[in-house]
């Protein structure tokens, strides 16, 4: 089982050699992954119908993950770079395959692209995609993805999409795995059709359960459990005692990844408490404490 960390997008700050550090000490420290979340725009929730239900406002920073990506592909060696999740409706699907073909590329082959669809509709109407439409063209989106890394000339006729005898150069020289994420039957029937792994959004009892829904999706589907990736996430505010025994319960499930979430922001959306982190020292103390007691 591969140990990962989320990177602390919204708390880093924009220092490049801060990023770098992290990076980098995540990499030194025997990490397999890195996960950074995704969001173009944040937004105002007061006055808005239908509300916005998800945590992140327009006071919480994110890093541009696939630019990011560009960035620690030439500052680290070994670890994958995943999204998790990449909003991809939202996205104009033949730059996306672009980028990832090229951070691809760039990292010798690093990149996991995770994707979702998202709860930003807000976000959705400012990047000029349609959100009532969001789970039709995501369904359109993989194949086409896929077949933009593989083909170097593609026609492509869909409901959301238009290729007309066109293609990428250069191409990845792999198939870039395309993860999913999310918690609805919805996101695990998709999954367990046509991902590569699935990203859970946190651990312990009622993950482990999603997890057996998703191996018996995939079973039906006469897909091999396996080939297919399973990561959760524990928030540090946990302990080392839950770290090492969700890590433990994680692995005999079949679990393949397992990530360290160190980051105030949201804690309380995801079930976790506030720790009061300030600065580089004390996001990377928490990659050191975490993969001691893991060991």
């Amino acid at each position: 089982m591969q140990l990962g960390a989320i990177f602390p997008t919204t708390e880093i700050g924009s220092d490049p050699s801060a990023i770098r550090e992290w990076a980098q000490a995540a990499e030194s420290l025997g990490y397999g992954h890195l996960v950074t979340y995704d969001h173009v725009i944040g937004a105002m929730h007061a006055e808005r119908d239908p509300r916005l239900m998800g945590p992140y406002t327009e006071n919480d920073a994110f890093h541009e993950p696939l630019v990011l990506f560009g960035y620690l592909a030439g500052v680290t060696t070994t670890l994958e770079l995943a999204t998790g999740i990449l909003i991809l409706p939202q996205r104009q699907t033949v730059l996306v395959a672009k980028q990832a073909a090229e951070v691809d590329l760039l990292s010798r082959g690093r990149l996991r692209l995770g994707v979702g669809t998202g709860w930003n509709w807000v976000e959705y109407d400012a990047l000029g995609s349609a959100f009532d439409r969001r789970g039709a063209r995501f369904e359109e989106q993989i194949g086409l993805l896929r077949r933009l890394w593989r083909e170097p000339v593609v026609d492509f006729t869909g409901d959301e999409h238009r290729v007309d005898r066109a293609g990428l150069l250069p191409l990845p020289e792999r198939d870039i795995p395309i993860w999913f994420g999310g918690f609805t039957p919805v996101a695990f029937r998709r999954a367990a059709r046509v991902g590569d792994g699935f990203q859970f959004g946190s651990a312990g009892p009622a993950i482990r359960g999603q997890w057996e829904q998703l191996k018996q999706l995939l079973s039906e589907a006469g897909r091999d459990t396996a080939s297919f990736g399973a990561e959760a996430t524990i928030d540090y505010s946990a302990g080392a005692d839950a770290w090492k025994a969700e890590a433990d319960a994680w692995r005999e499930a079949g679990g393949t990844h397992f990530s360290l979430r160190a980051m105030d922001t949201a804690a309380e959306f995801v079930g976790a408490k506030r720790v009061g982190y300030s600065g580089l020292g004390d996001y990377v103390r928490a990659l050191e404490e975490f993969v001691k007691a893991i060991a």
